[in-house]
């Protein structure tokens, strides 16, 4: 991709307005479940919503076509390893200060360097195996295992979102060689939306008009920030990109503020700190070995 500073300002735009829309999702999952609509349910509305926004961008774009794939077990791997992801996450949020919870899954890239090792046998130096090793450290910070502070179930289920996230990413880039974005993202939002509705079945609570304009609100949410993220690759490499995503740490803050009254604790902010720092040098090293060839 040429270097353009116009098209990568608007790619820069475009990723943060998407860290925007999910600092809104996940206070609208934090705000719902308080409410007393269950994790499935939140699931369910958050992704067949999704559907208004991706449909009209498949539409408008590449075409329905796009939907055809070759590659039906591959998607099946990806989405359940997403959504695994998802419950723990929207379930992470309604137990941790949303500032916190937001922070301990930025631990993904973290987590993705080291299964992309595992699983897919790259090459990891030194440089990045240290900067997994100083972000983790991070992640102790934040969730401060100490007696009288260490939320046991919380941050066991933050860090399990990140390492669902990872995996998801993991899996994307083995089926990605054939694949394409629009066509990814709606089979995962299609098997969300069928987790979600199985899962409500046992448990389903008719949500109030206030309630269900909401949770609503999720899924055009949720899937307008994918859209986001979708044309912020499309315009700007990641590696310009993507330093952008820790700006949501901003806004979650501000939302956790202005509707619960929370302030981020002191370790939180320098847990963060640490693991953003690791997350973008691990970035810096990626694109460095990608251009190392060309």
């Amino acid at each position: 991709m040429t270097a353009n500073p116009q098209t990568y300002a608007l790619g820069i735009g475009y990723r943060v307005l998407a860290m925007v829309c999910m600092a809104g999702l996940s206070a609208l999952v934090k705000w719902t479940g308080s409410r007393g609509i269950p994790v499935f349910e939140i699931i369910f509305f958050r992704n067949a919503f999704a559907f208004v926004p991706l449909g009209l961008y498949i539409w408008q774009t590449s075409g329905f076509s796009v939907l055809k794939t070759n590659r039906p077990v591959g998607h099946l791997v990806r989405s359940a390893i997403g959504l695994t992801g998802m419950v723990c996450g929207f379930s992470a949020v309604q137990l941790l200060p949303l500032t916190e919870a937001t922070a301990i899954q930025f631990a993904s890239p973290l987590f993705m360097t080291a299964l992309s090792a595992l699983i897919l046998a790259e090459p990891v130096g030194r440089h990045r195996w240290g900067a997994v090793l100083v972000g983790f450290v991070g992640v102790l910070i934040m969730v401060r295992p100490a007696p009288g502070h260490f939320n046991a179930a919380g941050s066991t289920l933050a860090i399990l979102s990140a390492l669902g996230a990872a995996g998801a990413m993991v899996a994307i880039r083995q089926i990605a060689t054939t694949e394409k974005g629009p066509t990814i993202v709606f089979y995962f939002t299609l098997a969300g939306t069928v987790l979600g509705l199985a899962g409500s079945a046992f448990h389903w609570v008719t949500p109030d008009p206030v309630t269900m304009g909401f949770l609503i609100l999720a899924g055009l949410l949720g899937g307008v920030g994918q859209l986001f993220l979708t044309e912020a690759l499309r315009v700007a490499p990641v590696g310009v990109v993507a330093p952008f995503d820790y700006t949501q740490l901003i806004w979650a803050a501000a939302l956790g503020f202005l509707v619960w009254g929370e302030l981020p604790h002191p370790a939180t902010i320098l847990g963060a700190l640490v693991v953003a720092a690791s997350g973008v040098y691990i970035l810096h090293r990626e694109m460095r070995r990608f251009r190392r060839p060309a």
